[in-house]
């Protein structure tokens, strides 16, 4: 069987690196054409020096200027957003893994569907502000949306075989973060390296912040809406902390099917790009031999308001979604950076909803018209301090 082609946008990030870990485990299985990072030039130069694309972006172009000063082997060095697209659609490549970080994950991955690629779909942001948009043009390609997330493989692999009109629910499972349990009064005094202290699970900075919030579980939600077509009222959260149980889903004669494994990310990237086909791995075993405890609760979403408000964006529909993420991403960099408190997060978001006027139909220019609206507006908040 030939090796199958894959392009990795977000090579340098935390799923584009365990993406790579697979690759390294199973050379005969992948061939890597294009890497694509944002601005980390060393770390993507090692990733060129390894693996040997044919094309290599860096979106930053001051990024790009100092690796092609550096580097004299083959691979063509690209840059910007037709740098970006070039590696979405190269004509070699069988699957695109899209696991750049927020909106900027939307336009290579439309691009990458409109010329026929599988899709390995770890930017979730690209379902949550355009899943009608990207959805259907999956559908007229007749291409596959494959998901790398946790909870979205765990699903997949719970409806294999099983008829969509049989669903019950979909239960996405959550840690619940590093401050399950606390009140609004603790988490006011909150820092950012408490923050980034995930129990169970390693990502980069954006996610795991999202995490604590309890945003990122919203934008799975609806994520999970767009990707199995399942109403809102069927789609719920069940917090469990121990992050064995990665989601279920109930059929209407009462069974529940679970997807169980260890937290590793490399599991799930692996079913991504091997499916429908398991191939062996190295992955950490769970012992049921010892004393394993799984617990499950129901999330609080009144001091963790960022899922509450996901839920409410993603019944609103339209471009609400797309506002919702452009103020969540736009207020945990503010956070990120020091410059607004833990619940402050949640206050940018709303404000931006309630000051938006929802277009049902967006097209693709609507939304990104909706998503820089949002930022601005949370930067004019932070700008007049009024959150």
């Amino acid at each position: 069987m030939a090796a199958k082609r894959l392009a990795i946008l977000g090579s340098t990030g935390s799923i584009g690196t365990q993406t790579l870990d697979v690759v390294r485990s199973h050379p005969e299985l992948f061939r890597v054409d294009a890497l694509a990072a944002n601005t980390s030039d060393e770390a993507l130069e090692r990733q060129i020096e390894e693996f040997h694309p044919a094309v290599a972006v860096l979106v930053d172009e001051n990024a790009a200027a100092r690796l092609r000063e550096r580097y004299r082997g083959n691979t063509e060095i690209l840059s910007g957003e037709a740098g970006l697209r070039t590696a979405a659609t190269f004509d070699e490549v069988d699957t695109v893994v899209t696991s750049m970080v927020g909106f900027a994950g939307l336009a290579p991955t439309l691009a990458a569907l409109k010329a026929r690629k599988t899709i390995a779909l770890a930017n979730k942001e690209t379902l949550v502000v355009a899943g009608k948009l990207v959805t259907a043009l999956a559908k007229e390609k007749g291409v596959s949306i494959l998901p790398v997330d946790s909870e979205h493989c765990a699903l997949f692999q719970c409806l294999q075989g099983e008829r969509r009109d049989t669903v019950e629910r979909l239960i996405l499972t959550a840690s619940g973060g590093p401050f399950r349990g606390k009140t609004t009064e603790e988490l006011k005094s909150v820092t950012v390296e408490d923050c980034l202290r995930h129990p169970t699970w390693s990502m980069g900075k954006k996610i795991t912040v999202d995490s604590a919030t309890l945003v990122n579980k919203g934008l799975e939600v609806i994520e999970a809406h767009w990707l199995y077509d399942v109403p809102y009222e069927k789609i719920e959260v069940a917090v469990h902390p121990q992050s064995i149980v990665h989601s279920m889903v109930e059929f209407r004669d009462g069974a529940v099917m679970a997807q169980l494994g260890l937290p590793d990310m490399r599991l799930p990237i692996q079913y991504a790009l091997t499916y429908p086909v398991r191939e062996s791995a190295d992955f950490g075993r769970m012992d049921f031999m010892t004393r394993m405890n799984l617990s499950f609760e129901p999330p609080d979403m009144k001091t963790f308001r960022g899922l509450a408000l996901a839920y409410e964006a993603g019944k609103a529909g339209g471009t609400m979604p797309c506002v919702l993420n452009g103020a969540n991403e736009e207020a945990v960099a503010a956070f990120l950076a020091g410059r607004i408190g833990f619940l402050d997060i949640y206050d940018c978001i709303e404000k931006a909803l309630d000051a938006h006027e929802n277009v049902a139909a967006p097209s693709f220019e609507t939304l990104c018209e909706a998503d820089a609206h949002a930022r601005a507006f949370v930067r004019k908040l932070l700008d007049n301090k009024e959150v």
